[in-house]
């Protein structure tokens, strides 16, 4: 019975021992292997003196040892919290603070920068150079907690349209029943080999693993580093299914593709953004012969919708319909369901809507609540999550993307806070106010433009390089404005600032 997410690598190791649940880099690693490095790696947290339910954070990007300890955290009754490996500083010190993080599992150099920026971290477990196992000093076992399903598993951080990021909880059974879910659409059988590229903070990215461990599939673990190393790596393994945003897959689409590749490819499929058609037609030509499938989640309810591959070429601006086990609405305002053609909220509710934000009251107040009464007469106390995101549904019961509610921007696959950006800009000290906006862009969704108010006094003397120098060293690269303008920051009569007007002006002067 699966219950918890090591239960999905358990399963597999008892049906199918010597399949191999993991590649990475010269490592090929058994389920019957891979469960027995989990509850070795569990009892090691537990004599380290942490207790159920306590946080461990893993800053590390994708190899074995990051999956590794993310389910081993699981296996202990530990909440695991991956943090993104392209986080800076003060990033990562917002995310161990905000729940408290307990343990941090890390390289020696990320922990040695974290050290020089004063983040006081409980306790720490280093990977070696060689990545060849952890280095620590614990000693002794403790029987694990037992779990129930609806105990926390994860804290994965995702961008609010305000402030920092947020920790969104996820259940076991939100992670358990997600995986089932998309293997199941996907059609993931023990045949399959699945290339995971993103990163495990990315609940599409974690999903990789789960979808593949729910079934005695492969997962093919590798850091993204140059298109072509996707192509080898496809070849060397003989991948059979590929998920990515669709900023990798306009990259990928430029290159080609050979037979010997193409013919072992079932699938490809995208998430974290609207891909453009033209990429959609590019790769169907590249890859005559697999299915291509066009995805659409929040963090919040995991995935809430997907298109079938069979409605590629006469829906391809479509986000499809809901997956299994997800009830997806489409509100208007005043609760009532909207009629097709209608643009209104997208609601999620069902089994793989999350717990909330970690410790943030207002704002999981804010977006989760009770389906409305209107509508629902029945299941007006079943608590549903609200997108944010603006859709319409044709006759056919088709979904299609609109805008959003909020101001996030929506850039390489990530939602960003524009509020974020600003406070790390003000905080350089070279400017009093800014602006961050979303600039609509075919290779990346979006990308980020900032007006700025320079400190009085300093006048033509701003200087946009020094600027553009202190981003780079606190942001990650996604999050950098591509383009900075000095201009004047329009306020309502409140003293707010009035983003519109200026955006409106900012972008008069592009």
């Amino acid at each position: 019975m699966i219950v918890t997410l090591p239960d999905l690598i358990r399963n597999s190791a008892e049906k199918t021992p010597d399949n191999i649940a993991i590649f990475y880099k010269d490592e090929a690693v058994t389920y019957k292997e891979l469960y027995k490095k989990i509850a070795e790696l569990g009892q090691r947290f537990l004599a380290m003196g942490l207790k159920e339910q306590d946080r461990a954070a893993i800053y590390l990007p994708n190899s074995f040892d990051a999956a590794l300890s993310c389910f081993a955290a699981a296996y202990a009754g530990i909440v695991f919290v991956p943090i993104n490996p392209s986080l800076k500083s003060e990033q990562v010190r917002h995310i161990l603070t905000d729940c408290n993080v307990r343990l941090m599992i890390t390289s020696p150099s990320r922990l040695l920068a974290l050290n020089k920026k004063d983040i006081l971290i409980e306790k720490s477990l280093c990977i070696g150079k060689e990545f060849d196992g952890f280095q620590e000093d614990g000693r002794g076992f403790k029987k694990p907690c037992v779990l129930s399903k609806d105990d926390i598993a994860a804290i994965f951080y995702t961008s609010g349209s305000t402030g920092s990021p947020k920790g969104v909880v996820l259940s076991h059974d939100n992670m358990v029943q997600g995986a089932l879910s998309v293997a199941s659409y996907l059609r993931h059988s023990p045949d399959d080999r699945i290339l995971s590229i993103l990163p495990f903070s990315f609940d599409a990215g974690f999903s990789q693993l789960t979808t593949v461990f729910a079934v005695g599939a492969s997962v093919v673990i590798m850091n993204y580093l140059m298109p072509s190393d996707v192509l080898k790596m496809s070849l060397k393994h003989r991948v059979t299914g590929i998920t990515l945003v669709p900023p990798l897959w306009i990259k990928l689409s430029t290159l080609e593709w050979s037979q010997e590749i193409s013919k072992n490819i079932r699938y490809i499929a995208t998430t974290g953004g609207r891909m453009p058609v033209q990429i959609t037609k590019k790769l169907s030509k590249k890859l005559p012969t697999s299915d291509i499938y066009l995805m659409y989640g929040l963090t919040e309810a995991f995935r809430s919708t997907y298109l079938d591959p069979k409605e590629i070429k006469t829906r391809p601006t479509s986000i499809g319909k809901a997956i299994p086990q997800a009830d997806i609405y489409i509100l208007r305002a005043d609760g009532k369901i909207c009629k097709a053609g209608e643009v209104g909220e997208l609601v999620h509710a069902g089994v793989l809507v999350s717990k909330g934000y970690w410790g943030n009251k207002a704002k999981t107040d804010e977006k989760f609540k009770t389906l409305p009464r209107i509508s629902f007469p029945e299941r007006c106390s079943e608590i549903a999550v609200w997108s944010g995101d603006m859709v319409k549904r044709d006759k056919e019961g088709f979904l299609y993307f609109v805008g959003r509610t909020d101001e996030m921007i929506k850039t390489s696959g990530y939602r960003v806070s524009p509020t974020e950006v600003e406070e790390i800009m003000i905080s350089s000290g070279y400017i009093v106010e800014a602006v961050a906006v979303g600039v609509s862009n075919d290779e990346l969704g979006q990308v980020i433009h900032a007006a700025v108010s320079a400190k009085k006094g300093e006048g033509e003397c701003f200087q946009e390089a020094e600027l553009l120098k202190y981003c780079r060293e606190n942001m990650p690269n996604y999050m950098v404005p591509k383009k900075i303008i000095q201009t004047s920051i329009f306020h309502n009569p409140n003293g707010k600032i009035d983003r519109k007007a200026t955006s409106d002006k900012m972008m008069s002067l592009l």
